[in-house]
Parts: C-alpha cells; sequence; structure tokens
C-alpha cells in the first residue's frame, strides 16, 4: 500500500492519483469542492459532479439545525409514538402468556401484578408508576378493546404532537403524562377508614383494591398537551375539548381509573405549557426546567400522600 508523499495529497509516488482514504485506489474523478481524487466509495452525487465524503459531512455541519416550532427537531416518522406502541403490543403478548400456569414466563407472579400501578407497592416498587402505563387488562375479549382503543387515540394525537414539539419533547411529555396518571391514581383513590385499601391492609378483612393499568392517563395528558399547543398556536380547540369531554364521560364506567385520566390530563397540560410557553432566548433550557420542575412536583404530591396515610398501608 503507498501513501502519497507531503504536499500532495491523493497522488502516488509515481504520479498516480489515487484516493485519500484508499490510497490503494486509482482515482482519476476528483472533488468539486476539494479537487482531490475520489474513488467511487467515496463519490457522493452533487448538483455538478461529485464531492468526497470529507466535504460532504464538513457541509452538513456547517448548515445550521431546522428545528420546528417549540425548538424540536424536525420528525419525518413518527418513530415515538410507534415505539411506544410497540411496546404496548409487546407488554400485551406477555401478558397473555404469563396467564397461562404452562407458559416459560409463569411464576408465581403474573407479568400484569408484577408491574402493574398497586397503591400499596408504591414506596417498595416506585417503578410502577411508569410501567402500569404500558399494560393492559390481560382478560381477553375486553383487553383487545382495552389496548386497541388506546393505541387508536395514542397514534391520532401522538403522530401529531411528536411532529410539533419533537421527539424529545414529545416522550416527556408522555411519559411525565403516565407518571402523572398514577400519580392522580394515589392522590384521589379512597383511601380513610372504611375503605377497601385501609380495611385490606389494616384487618384483612376489605374485599381489596384492583391494580390499575392502562395507557389512557397517559393518552390523556397527550389530550391536554395538545389543548395546550393549539391554544399556544391560536388554532380551533372545539376538536380536543369534545375529545376529553366524551372521553371524560367514559371514565366514569365503573371498573376505569377516572383518577388516573384526570392526573393525566393535568398533567400533559403542564409539562406541555412549559414547552409551549417558554420565551425563544434560552428556550431549550428554560423547556428543559419545565419538565424537570413537573417531574419534581409529581415526587412532592406522591410524598405528601404517603406521609399523610397509615405506614400500615404499605407493604
Amino acid at each position: 500500500m503507498s501513501t502519497p508523499p507531503p504536499g500532495e495529497a491523493g497522488t502516488s509516488f509515481g504520479g498516480v492519483p489515487v484516493c485519500p482514504r484508499h490510497p490503494s485506489r486509482e482515482s482519476y474523478v476528483r472533488c468539486q469542492r476539494c479537487e482531490r481524487p475520489v474513488c467511487p466509495e467515496c463519490q457522493r452525487p452533487a448538483a455538478v459532479g461529485v464531492q468526497c465524503v470529507d466535504c460532504v459531512a464538513g457541509q452538513r455541519r456547517s448548515m445550521p439545525q431546522v428545528r420546528g416550532l417549540f425548538g424540536g427537531g424536525v420528525v419525518q416518522r413518527p418513530l415515538v409514538t410507534m415505539t411506544i406502541m410497540a411496546l404496548c403490543g409487546l407488554a400485551w403478548v406477555l401478558q397473555a402468556i404469563s396467564q397461562h400456569s404452562h407458559s416459560p414466563l409463569s411464576t408465581s407472579e403474573t407479568v400484569t401484578q408484577r408491574f402493574e400501578f398497586f397503591p400499596p407497592l408504591v414506596v417498595s416498587e416506585p417503578w410502577r408508576f411508569l410501567t402500569s402505563a404500558f399494560l393492559h387488562y390481560p382478560t381477553f375479549p375486553f383487553s383487545l378493546v382495552h389496548l386497541g382503543f388506546n393505541m387508536w387515540a395514542l397514534w391520532n394525537v401522538g403522530q401529531i404532537l411528536e411532529r410539533v414539539l419533537g421527539q424529545a419533547r414529545f416522550a416527556a411529555v408522555y411519559l411525565l403524562s403516565a407518571v402523572g396518571g398514577s400519580v392522580g391514581y394515589l392522590l384521589l383513590i379512597p383511601a380513610g377508614p372504611g375503605s377497601d385499601w385501609y380495611l385490606m391492609m389494616s384487618e384483612g378483612s376489605g374485599p381489596g383494591i384492583a391494580g390499575a393499568v392502562g395507557a389512557s392517563g397517559a393518552v390523556f395528558g397527550l389530550f391536554g398537551a395538545f389543548f395546550v399547543v393549539n391554544r399556544r398556536l391560536g388554532r380551533d380547540s372545539t376538536a380536543i375539548i369534545s375529545l376529553i369531554v366524551v372521553n371524560g364521560m367514559i371514565s366514569f364506567y365503573p371498573g376505569i381509573a377516572w383518577q388516573a385520566h384526570l392526573g393525566g390530563l393535568v398533567t400533559g397540560a403542564i409539562a406541555a405549557a412549559t414547552i409551549a410557553y417558554a420565551p425563544r432566548e434560552k428556550r431549550t433550557l428554560l423547556q428543559t426546567l419545565g419538565l424537570v420542575g413537573v417531574a419534581v412536583l409529581l415526587l412532592v404530591v406522591t410524598i405528601v400522600r404517603v406521609e399523610a396515610l397509615p405506614s400500615f398501608m404499605f407493604v
């Protein structure tokens, strides 16, 4: 293998032009920008002729990055939305498999029992605040309705918000809304003397409380975020308000955790407001601080709620 002598990059000792990246290859085609020889592997089509990969990379670095309305990168495909949907689908399959006693995943606890939001376990197993948002009721056929409706709503609202907010900001709003739904459930579920939770933990005489699962708390957070973004952009919000009202009424159907829906809705709206109303100057910093502030607020609300209840109510 030969290397070009100093001051003659792209030329072999015999005077034959060679590619600077691949000195063993003769190259009689030159880059239109730097005029160095460039082999077929290193050629990139240009408006006139070809350019080398180094010039193309340098040009890309010098170009200003295109940003969306609120500072996020331009989104070509809603990858975050699709990833969340895929994770929910995978979790549903694992839930269904673990229900069967002969399943390889079968243990003393099913996937649902291990990761659902169950208030007595929130202190010892805090991951349930988030993991429950990726689970859905495993009982067939209601499980398909539960999963299908949430994924339909997530796709219709999520892909729009992801393109408006950018992937990182959208992901932050979704995850905070998921946690906010769990915090809302913890905050608003009856816990006083005589409640199912109190009786179950104090005397073991109550019927017990069911764990909460579902992406609906996070989806309601996207509803709230969509409303805030529409208001910020001066767009008509009638459709999203109607969607929130209709789904809010359904939330009070027996067996549906309306507390999680309300918690997610409020959290998503606040998180989106910190993004949409941040001033342009130092926008990214202020948006980050605002989202961190929402997370801290959820933590404080959780601590206050836990401290206000008797210790025997938590495992």
